[in-house]
């Protein structure tokens, strides 16, 4: 197996495979990240997909596509550089892409038949990969599949210092519908459908108990033992909230993991929020 961009899901990753008896290898940018994964006894290629980069040998090889998109821009030339560099046929590919690149649903039921309507520069990114990976797949004849993935939290990924600084939230009334998955299911279903996803299929990978931003933020306070955020309504949120925040409270939608449960046939360790939530605290709240 072969890791491209293996930050904390990808050593998730790489442990499980490695507990299974499988070989991993990654491709990662920074000296810090090839010292800290040649100790987990992973062997790395230092690479920066920024620019091109050397001839990559990929035949046989399953490779797994976790690295972010660059941060501007509509294109996603990360991909491009890789798909540029590669040699030889991939056994399989998988693409970690983002649920994200459903626009706003107005809180409706998605599944992977809903057509791709992204409407900002960083969901446009992230489509891009994917069409540029089905190109090419397509050419060449490779097995590949994308996952577009929720929202992934986790111990060190949850939103505390935003609820110390007693940032507010939308009125419950206003708030979106969001979707999540943790991280740890997020690495035991990467695996799943890398073994077992259907060549050019889709999978939306969620716990399937979508809930709004406003419930996410006020109940891991609630866990956290921290007051609940304050509630503002949207006007006020134009004003005080950033840019980045509000193209996410302008999003909606409820998306369902029907696909993968089924082709899987195993439950989630955290099928809900609160399940997650409780194995990080170690604790339900009073």
């Amino acid at each position: 197996m072969l890791i491209i961009g293996c930050g904390d899901i990808g050593r998730r990753i790489a442990h499980i495979a490695q507990r299974r008896g499988e070989s991993v290898s990654a491709l990662v940018r920074t000296t810090q990240s090839r010292s800290e994964l040649q100790n987990l006894k992973i062997d790395v290629i230092q690479a920066d997909l920024d620019d091109e980069i050397e001839t990559l040998d990929v035949d046989g090889v399953r490779v797994v596509y976790l690295a972010p998109p660059p941060r501007t821009g509509t294109h996603e030339m990360r991909m491009k550089h890789l798909l540029n560099a590669i040699t030889g046929s991939p056994e399989r590919f998988l693409y970690l892409s983002t649920t994200g690149v459903y626009g706003n649903c107005n809180g409706e039921w998605v599944d992977e038949s809903r057509p791709v309507a992204p409407r900002v520069d960083r969901t446009r990114r992230r489509l891009h990969a994917e069409q540029q990976l089905i190109n090419a797949a397509t050419q060449h004849g490779w097995h590949y599949v994308i996952m577009r993935v929720a929202g992934i939290y986790g111990a060190q990924r949850l939103p505390l210092q935003r609820i110390k600084e007693r940032q507010p939230v939308l009125l419950a009334n206003q708030a979106p519908f969001t979707n999540r998955i943790h991280e740890d299911d997020l690495a035991e279903i990467t695996l799943g459908l890398l073994e077992k996803g259907g060549s050019g299929e889709i999978y939306n990978v969620t716990d399937g108990h979508p809930g709004t931003m406003s419930d996410y933020f006020i109940t891991v306070a609630r866990y956290a033992g921290l007051p609940a955020p304050p509630e503002i309504d949207i006007r006020q949120a134009e004003s005080e909230l950033s840019a980045g925040m509000m193209s996410y409270l302008r999003e909606s939608r409820r998306i369902s993991n029907r696909k993968m449960v089924d082709l899987l046939g195993a439950e989630l360790r955290y099928p809900t929020l609160e399940d997650g939530l409780k194995a990080i605290f170690g604790r339900r709240p009073e």
